[in-house]
C-alpha cells in the first residue's frame, strides 16, 4: 500500500536508534552509499509573530522597554499570528490604532512574518542518493557536517529518498538501566525476550504509574490508561494510536466497548474479523485504507 505506484512521494521512513548511537548509524549509511551520496537536510526557522516584532523593533531602534510592552501583547497560543492577535487583543488593536510609532512597528512586522530568519539541521532527516547529491540539489556546509540548501519538502517534490533517523534516549536509557541492572544485580535483561502478558505491568499502568514510560508518561495518556485499564499490549498500542487529534474523538466509544464487549457492534459481519480486537472501532489508518 505505501509503495502504490500512484504515490506522489515516497513514504515516510522512520527509524528509532540510542541517541547516543545515532551518529554511528549516519556513518554506516555514508560508508554504504558513499559519502557524495548521502547528506543531511537543512531546515529554516521562521520569524513568528512575537520574536519578529522584537527583531524588527531592533532594527528600528525602537527603545527596549517599548518593543517589549508590544511584544507581550501578542498571547502565546499556538500558530499565532500578529493579524490574529490584533483581532483577540483589543487592547494591541488599540494600540494600533492609535499609536503612529506601534502602527508602523507592527506594519513592517506583518510584511516579514514567517519569512525565515535562520537555517539549522533538521533533527532526523538524511537523504539518500544513486549518484552525487550535486547532481540533484546545491549543498553546503555547516558547522559540522554538509548538508542540502533545499528543505524536506523540495527534496521529496524532486523524487530524493528522506529517511529520518531518530536519536531516542528513551532507548538510551533502556540501554542504561540493563546494564545497571547488570551491574549491581548480575541480573541478565534480554529486551528481545520481555513478557508482554505479565499482568503486574498492565496494573501498573492502569493505576497511573506511567512516570518516564515512553507515550504514556503525559498527563492527558496517564488519565486514559486509568480509564482504558488496558490488559494487552494490543490495548496500548490502540489507546497510544488513539490519543491524536484526528481519533481521539473515538476514545469513548472505544473504552465503553472494551468494558462492555457484548454490546458492540458491527456494520456488516465482514468486519468483524478485522474490527473486534479493537472493539468494533476503526484505529489504524491500514484498516481504514483496506475498507475504503
Amino acid at each position: 500500500m505505501f509503495l502504490n505506484p500512484e504515490r506522489v512521494s515516497m513514504p515516510d521512513i522512520d527509524s528509532d536508534f540510542c541517541y547516543e548511537g545515532r551518529q554511528k548509524v549516519i556513518d554506516y549509511v555514508v560508508e554504504k552509499y558513499g559519502v557524495n551520496n548521502v547528506s543531511q537536510i537543512i531546515t529554516f526557522g521562521t520569524m513568528a509573530a512575537r520574536a519578529c516584532i522584537r527583531d524588527v523593533g531592533r532594527a528600528m531602534n525602537y527603545p527596549y522597554a517599548e518593543v517589549d510592552r508590544i511584544a507581550k501583547m501578542i498571547p502565546t497560543v499556538l500558530n499565532i499570528t500578529i493579524d490574529k492577535a490584533l483581532n483577540m487583543n483589543p487592547e494591541l488593536k488599540e494600540a494600533y490604532e492609535s499609536d503612529m510609532r506601534v502602527k508602523e512597528l507592527i506594519d513592517v512586522a506583518r510584511d516579514l512574518e514567517g519569512l525565515p530568519r535562520h537555517s539549522s539541521t533538521h533533527a532526523a532527516g538524511v537523504v539518500i542518493a544513486s549518484q552525487p547529491l550535486v547532481n540533484y540539489v546545491p549543498l553546503q556546509k555547516n558547522e559540522e557536517m554538509i548538508v542540502t540548501q533545499f528543505t524536506m519538502g523540495t527534496l521529496e517534490e524532486l523524487g530524493l529518498l528522506k529517511m529520518d533517523f531518530l536519536g531516542l534516549r528513551t532507548l538510551t536509557v533502556m540501554r542504561d538501566a540493563v546494564n545497571y541492572i547488570k551491574q549491581n544485580r548480575d541480573i541478565d535483561i534480554d529486551l528481545d525476550k520481555i513478557d508482554f502478558e505479565d499482568p503486574k505491568v498492565y496494573k501498573m499502568i492502569g493505576e497511573g504509574k506511567t512516570a518516564g514510560v515512553f507515550q504514556l508518561e503525559s498527563s492527558g495518556m496517564t488519565s486514559f490508561m486509568k480509564e482504558l485499564k488496558p490488559d494487552s499490549l494490543e490495548d496500548i498500542i490502540a489507546g497510544i494510536s488513539l490519543y491524536r487529534p484526528g481519533p481521539m474523538a473515538e476514545i469513548p466509544r472505544y473504552v465503553e466497548s472494551k468494558k462492555n464487549p457484548n454490546r458492540v457492534t458491527y456494520e456488516t459481519p465482514q468486519l468483524e474479523p478485522i474490527l473486534n480486537v479493537t472493539y468494533g472501532v476503526m484505529v489504524y489508518q491500514g484498516v481504514t485504507c483496506s475498507q475504503i
